[in-house]
């Protein structure tokens, strides 16, 4: 098994600090983070790259706001994670709007048709293996919808979006 990746929303703002690098070192350098901030976060787990394969078409790669979703942002941990012992990608509040907007008007059925596993593995997305004919709605319709609403709070509530590879 590899990558797991959680979302967290997070205001632009937090404490007075402006600056995301600040505020995801603030935020991910708490051992606690996940329970501190359990009412603002998402679980995508291993399914993330299966998942951007499913709404751009390609296992790193797409436009924005579409990529948005899962890969696109700013890496803030450009130097690799040995600080925080994680990735962390920082989305900002003007690129949530556009990308709640995308999966809103994005039915699930619209991207289960690129559901290959074995094209998905050919591609070189993480743990396509693992997937089965009741995974695509078991597992990754359920994201979807899970990714659709808490990117519509996020939006509705101005906030930025982090997410967290570990």
């Amino acid at each position: 098994m590899g990558l797991a990746m959680s979302y967290l929303r997070v205001p632009p703002v937090l404490e007075g600090e402006p600056d995301p690098g600040r505020i995801a070192r603030h935020i991910f350098g708490d051992a606690n983070w996940r329970r501190r901030g359990a009412a603002e976060l998402f679980e995508l787990g291993w399914s993330w790259q299966a998942m951007h394969y499913l709404v751009t078409g390609d296992p790193w790669d797409g436009r924005q706001p579409e990529a948005d979703v899962v890969c696109g942002g700013r890496l803030l941990t450009e130097d690799g994670a040995d600080e925080l012992g994680m990735d962390v990608i920082y989305l900002a509040p003007d690129r949530v709007k556009p990308t709640a907007d995308h999966l809103a008007a994005t039915p699930f059925a619209q991207v289960a048709g690129r559901y290959d596993p074995a094209a998905m593995d050919k591609a070189g997305v993480q743990d396509a293996k693992r997937l089965d004919g009741a995974a695509r709605d078991k597992v990754l319709k359920a994201a979807y919808q899970g990714l659709t609403e808490f990117f519509r709070i996020a939006a509705t509530e101005g906030q930025a979006v982090y997410k967290v590879m570990a």
